[in-house]
């Protein structure tokens, strides 16, 4: 999801999005650890996208 998208977001929004993401980087974690991963970029994308809300969720508390 692209940052554009994300701030249009409540921040509400913005965290049921992380709870999600964290609750997927801790599935792939587990993944990895068993040897199952089957894409290894895909931890690369959801890490990226966790700190992108966690950014835009800073911005927007800061401006409020």
């Amino acid at each position: 999801m692209k940052a554009q998208e994300l701030r249009e977001k409540t921040i509400k929004e913005l965290q049921d999005e992380l709870q999600e993401l964290l609750k997927e980087q801790f599935k792939l974690r587990m993944q990895k650890g068993s040897g199952q991963m089957a894409n290894p970029s895909q931890f690369k994308s959801v890490r990226r996208e966790i700190a992108r809300i966690k950014t835009i969720i800073t911005e927007t508390g800061n401006q409020a």
